[in-house]
């Protein structure tokens, strides 16, 4: 779901329970996790995934927009999914324009590299990963495991 008004983006991400909304507006390249920069976040795997469509894009385009992000659910690596869904989303969005001059031209042309970048590097930036944990079945002890079984 994206949402514009006035040069800010709102948009969603999700992988497996965890949920992240990112706000996108106009700024200088800050870029906060629920309030936390998030170049100081402490898992270095978390925060390469976080940061990997800001640095795909380049410092360019960086440099002209504020990102804060809130999540909540799930655990660090399906919230650092998250995360790094909503913000290619956003990004792509943000740049997108509807009317017919040569400044809305020259933005779409930008939505179209950077969306092509991401679906170049990784499809589910931008489409989100659909896989799920299986439910656990009736009378069982997991989703998949069986009785155990004994010989003498």
């Amino acid at each position: 779901m994206l949402l514009s008004n006035a040069n800010v983006i709102i948009s969603t991400g999700k992988r497996k329970k965890a949920v992240a909304t990112a706000i996108i507006k106009p700024g200088n390249g800050k870029v906060k996790v629920n309030g936390v920069p998030a170049e100081i976040i402490p898992n270095v795997m978390a925060k390469t995934k976080i940061l990997e469509p800001i640095l795909l894009v380049g410092k360019e385009i960086r440099n002209l927009i504020d990102i804060e992000v809130k999540v909540n659910g799930g655990g660090v690596m399906g919230q650092a999914a998250a995360i790094r869904t909503a913000i290619a989303r956003g990004l792509v969005s943000y740049f997108k324009c509807n009317d017919n001059s040569e400044e809305c031209q020259k933005r779409n042309e930008i939505a179209e590299r950077i969306k092509q970048i991401f679906e170049e590097y990784d499809r589910s930036m931008l489409s989100g990963d659909y896989r799920r944990t299986e439910p656990e079945k009736y009378m069982r002890y997991g989703a998949r495991r069986g009785w155990q079984t004994s010989y003498r």
